[in-house]
């Protein structure tokens, strides 16, 4: 049997760990992590939507050889999706069979029991503990949040008819958050918190050069210069990480060697989300700050 993968042992470990996994981090964010994972405490991440805070749940469980279970949160979430199900038409079979034989069936026990993604980060893994994702939370209502102080806390919960159920080894958990709105003192207590902002432009060309692969180093150094003014602007939403990573990318399957006003015009969609910030954009404000950017990279080129 594979032992599992050790955890970082020194904030320089997890900062090589991260590398290794292509996820361009600066100390900080590996000091945290490094500390969430040495204290056995959640990692609550805040940020805008497409920074790399869901990211960081996928490297850390690739890189350590760990199963990922994922809870996407949502307006309406219940424990019923997230926690446990009781699995009513098996449980209705049973007692049919049971009725046949005279029998009285136990309806409540593990045969009846439909795991949810929580539930499953409390139990054992072949590999060791998972690294457990509770995505987005912002997105649920604030009721269930009350029901993860227990999990956060003490890696436990109830379930009435089978009673607390404790996990062997605590799950490794990453908490992500938009900060649509604000996540309760009560839980950010049971946490690490990160705010995960915008790279700076010299560590989002080196994310280019880890994640999209092949691309010309003055395309990255242009491609990194746009997005990072259109995050000056007043748009609606600004793009993310996640966007300069699909423009880069559809620039090179266009073959684009430099930003052009055309090539511009013609992929806005893939940067940008909605209407009214693509009509701002396109045309004469797209070449001005085109116009911008080349003259201060004929002064300054960035990432060197």
């Amino acid at each position: 049997m594979t032992s599992p993968t050790p955890l970082p042992s020194s904030v320089d470990d997890a900062l090589a760990f991260l590398t290794d996994q292509s996820y361009v981090a600066d100390r900080a964010l590996a000091t945290v992590l490094f500390l969430a994972l040495r204290l056995g405490r959640p990692l609550l991440l805040e940020g805008e939507a497409g920074v790399g805070k869901t990211e960081i749940a996928k490297v850390l469980a690739a890189g350590l050889g760990r199963r990922l279970i994922r809870l996407q949160c949502y307006d309406g979430l219940d424990l019923g999706s997230a926690f446990y199900e009781w699995n009513y038409p098996k449980q209705l079979l049973a007692i049919r069979q049971a009725e046949a034989l005279g029998d009285a069936p136990t309806l409540y026990s593990e045969a009846f029991l439909i795991r949810r993604p929580l539930l499953e980060a409390l139990s054992p893994q072949p590999g060791g503990a998972p690294v457990l994702l509770i995505d987005e939370l912002d997105r649920a209502d604030e009721p269930f949040e009350a029901f993860l102080l227990e999990l956060l806390s003490d890696f436990q919960a109830t379930i009435p008819e089978l009673g607390t159920l404790r996990a062997p080894e605590p799950p490794l958990v990453i908490v992500t958050s938009n900060r649509t709105r604000e996540i309760h003192d009560a839980l950010k207590r049971r946490c690490l918190y990160h705010w995960v902002d915008y790279p700076s432009a010299e560590r989002e060309i080196a994310i280019l050069r880890a994640k999209a692969g092949g691309i010309a180093e003055a395309l990255a150094a242009q491609i990194v210069g746009f997005v990072q003014r259109l995050r000056g602007l007043d748009l609606f939403k600004s793009p993310g990480v996640a966007e300069t990573l699909d423009w880069a990318q559809a620039l090179v399957q266009l073959d684009a060697i430099a930003l052009t006003p055309e090539v511009i015009d013609q992929t806005l969609g893939v940067l940008l989300k909605y209407q009214d910030d693509i009509a701002r954009l396109r045309g004469s404000e797209a070449m001005r700050l085109l116009t911008d950017l080349q003259a201060e990279l004929s002064q300054k080129p960035l990432g060197r």
